[in-house]
């Protein structure tokens, strides 16, 4: 670009030259030319600097996601049927959960009678990040042991990170940690059982890692309200009186929750505080992921809102060095700037030494299945 610029100046010089203006006007206008194509090479500058810029961004984003979805995947566990000294004594169903910093063996022991299961679901949904097309989508669904339909059941939707789908939670398995932790928690009678979903939570269903993908994130909160939470409530038996020519959503949200790990903790914060807080009650952030809305946005939100926070909980391990700023600066702070969260009532921060990685989400997800629904 400044050799093309230089080249410029030279021929406008030698152009004038040419055309006999060796006068004082001649070379006024040879200044003048020269005076143009020098700015034009400032702005040209310019362009380039913010170019590089902007590359550079995209590459440090690309490295951030790249290092965020090393981490998510470093470490995943399921569950393993207990030996006979770790076995239950079936006459000893006392509840002892508490929110803790661990999840006991007695939670994460398979369960083989009085267990839960896991459907696989497809349901019709939209493309709500490109054209809003008819698309179809899969979820995971956790039903409570005896399941019945002359009962009523809570729904915790729970989503993924940037780097996962509806199978990240290791809901396609009858060893899911997930899965486990609900058994055990609803045998002991430490819980009121309840359903767990686990969707795919880009709206488009697209797993690519560039293009779109972070639309279909953002886009959820549409796929949520208008296929997915309708989809559950006509096939299970929920607290909704659902009708498929409207129904009032927001008259059962004390009876839905959402959370989410990193992304899915965007989400949760993002678009279920931010845009679906007549939808849920209930919301817990484990290791909320960059891009999450900062506490003085959702404090302004929720002010606005007429609809109440039962509970938001969160967690983060310290040197989580993806999450551990923005998570912060998302939520830890809002029962100091905002009247709607007071910690300990409907607010929980948790931090802990850990990483960006699920020895933090399965711990997140017992404490929030305690504290969800009551």
């Amino acid at each position: 670009m400044r050799k093309k610029l230089l080249w410029g100046i030279i021929m406008a010089t030698l152009t004038l030259t040419a055309c006999g203006n060796s006068t004082a006007n001649g070379e006024a206008e040879v200044n003048t030319a020269v005076e143009a194509v020098a700015e034009e090479a400032k702005e040209a500058d310019t362009q380039a600097e913010a170019v590089a810029d902007e590359t550079k961004g995209e590459e440090a984003a690309q490295d951030g996601i790249a290092q965020a979805i090393a981490e998510e995947t470093s470490y995943s566990e399921e569950a393993t049927e207990a030996d006979s000294s770790e076995a239950d004594n079936k006459n000893d169903r006392e509840p002892t959960a508490e929110i803790s910093e661990h999840v006991p063996p007695k939670y994460t022991n398979l369960r083989t009678d009085e267990a839960g299961t896991i459907e696989r679901i497809t349901y019709p949904a939209h493309d709500y990040a490109v054209d809003g097309h008819e698309i179809t989508k899969e979820a995971n669904v956790y039903l409570p042991a005896n399941y019945s339909t002359d009962k009523k059941y809570n729904v915790l939707y729970l989503l993924h990170g940037i780097g996962g789908n509806e199978d990240e939670w290791g809901m396609n398995k009858s060893t899911s940690r997930v899965k486990t932790i609900m058994d055990n928690l609803s045998y002991y009678g430490d819980i009121e059982s309840f359903i767990v979903v686990t969707p795919n939570g880009r709206a488009g269903g697209s797993e690519e890692k560039e293009g779109s993908m972070m639309d279909a994130f953002y886009c959820f909160g549409q796929e949520l309200r208008n296929d997915l939470i309708p989809y559950m409530e006509s096939h299970y038996s929920t607290y909704a009186d659902y009708d498929e020519n409207g129904y009032d959503m927001a008259a059962t949200r004390d009876h839905r929750a959402i959370a989410g790990l990193s992304m899915g903790g965007m989400q949760t914060i993002n678009i279920g505080l931010g845009e679906c807080n007549d939808l849920f009650s209930y919301y817990g952030a484990f290791s909320a992921a960059p891009t999450s809305n900062i506490a003085s946005k959702t404090a302004s939100i929720i002010k606005d809102s007429e609809y109440p926070v039962n509970f938001f909980y969160n967690i983060c391990g310290t040197e989580d060095r993806v999450a551990y700023p923005s998570a912060s600066a998302a939520a830890k702070t809002l029962p100091a700037i905002s009247d709607d969260f007071v910690d300990g009532e409907n607010f929980m921060w948790q931090e802990l030494s850990g990483a960006h990685d699920f020895h933090i989400w399965y711990l997140g997800f017992y404490n929030f299945a305690q504290i969800v629904f009551k």
